[in-house]
């Protein structure tokens, strides 16, 4: 009986291990079913997207430029005298010609008044040589007289003409002298403050000037930009088709002007080249002195931009996003350079591409996405 009872328990023992084994084997094979058919979807990403544009993009250098008048005079005294009249404003725009400083000119009076007595004088004497020597003639032809008396009268008549040439020149070098006593403007422009007053003793000997003028219409932009610009700007040059931009930083005002002469030499140290552009600057907007930062607009060409923002780079290059029946795919670009927040395309793209410029980061070759597109104004 102990042997059947041992031998019955062993079997059902055997048969609930078996049973167990099968049990889980099945739960496996049934989780496993399930969770292969619960697996969801791969989500798509939302991504901003925006059209790679075939345009005409302009090829700029920017850098840093100073203004500088074409022409400044200095005013200095041409003689020894005192002010007696600044017929100006300090700082005032004035006209060619205008009348600025009025010197004393009485002792250059007193000096024309004699040298015109003296020249009056001479031409007394002129007259008095010419009618001897006419008589002198009369009588050598009638033997009334000697041929030394005919000699005499024509060598007094020579020497009164020299001497009122020698008059009329110091009449004209004292009425030289007298102009400088009315100190007018050489060119337009503005002029600065006067550093004499009425009452003031000048002379030409003086460094200081009395006043400086500026032109300030047109006026030059000098600045450098790298030499291997240098061949193209030249060929744009040719064909007048460059320019450059001046705006005055922390307004943004700017002036635009043509390029008027190109340095002779490149600075072997540094690799630039000064280039001096002319402006207009009807509105005195450039003022001389300043710093402004300068565009060259060198030429103006064909080519696809996208928003730098969507260019990324990898080891093997930069690359963009493109989006193609709802999937991103990896698309590798040549950049050139870039333009007011694009970058131009040398190769990789054609233009009209869908290109992502936000969600990036998500993304990889194939990747499902929801394009959306860019805002306004980002």
């Amino acid at each position: 009986m102990n042997g059947n009872f041992f031998k019955r328990r062993t079997l059902l023992i055997a048969g609930i291990l078996i049973a167990a084994v099968a049990l889980y084997a099945t739960r496996s094979m049934w989780t496993s079913g399930a969770t292969t058919a619960q697996a969801p979807p791969r989500q798509a990403v939302s991504v901003e997207v925006a059209k790679a544009e075939k345009k005409l993009v302009p090829l700029d250098v920017d850098s840093i430029g100073a203004v500088t008048p074409i022409s400044s005079v200095a005013l200095k005294s041409r003689v020894e005298t005192t002010i007696v009249g600044v017929h100006f404003e300090d700082g005032a725009r004035v006209k060619e010609g205008d009348l600025l400083f009025t010197l004393d000119s009485r002792q250059i009076d007193a000096q024309i008044a004699q040298a015109e007595g003296n020249l009056a004088r001479s031409q007394s004497q002129l007259v008095a040589a010419e009618r001897d020597m006419r008589r002198f003639n009369e009588l050598i032809g009638k033997g009334a007289t000697t041929q030394v008396n005919v000699d005499n009268a024509k060598t007094a008549a020579d020497t009164a003409t020299a001497t009122i040439q020698a008059d009329q020149a110091i009449l004209d070098n004292l009425k030289v002298q007298k102009s400088y006593t009315k100190i007018t403007a050489p060119i337009s422009g503005r002029i600065s403050a006067a550093t004499v007053k009425v009452g003031n003793f000048v002379r030409p000997a003086d460094t200081s000037p009395l006043a400086t003028i500026n032109q300030m219409a047109p006026v030059y932009v000098t600045f450098a930009i790298p030499q291997r610009v240098l061949s193209d700007l030249r060929d744009a040059m040719k064909d007048g088709k460059s320019s450059v931009t001046a705006t005055i930083p922390g307004n943004g005002k700017s002036e635009t002007g043509t390029i008027a002469m190109v340095e002779n030499t490149v600075d072997p140290t540094t690799g630039m080249v000064t280039v001096r552009g002319m402006m207009g600057n009807e509105s005195e907007l450039l003022w001389p002195g300043i710093l402004v930062n300068t565009t060259l607009t060198v030429r103006t060409e064909e080519a696809v931009i996208v928003p730098s923002v969507g260019v990324q780079r990898s080891q093997t290059g930069n690359f963009v996003f493109v989006v193609r029946d709802g999937k991103a795919q990896v698309q590798p670009v040549t950049i050139s350079r870039t333009f007011q927040g694009f970058s131009v395309v040398d190769s990789g793209l054609e233009g009209g591409e869908d290109i992502v410029v936000d969600g990036q980061l998500l993304l990889s070759n194939g990747t499902p996405v929801a394009p959306r597109s860019r805002k306004a104004g980002a």
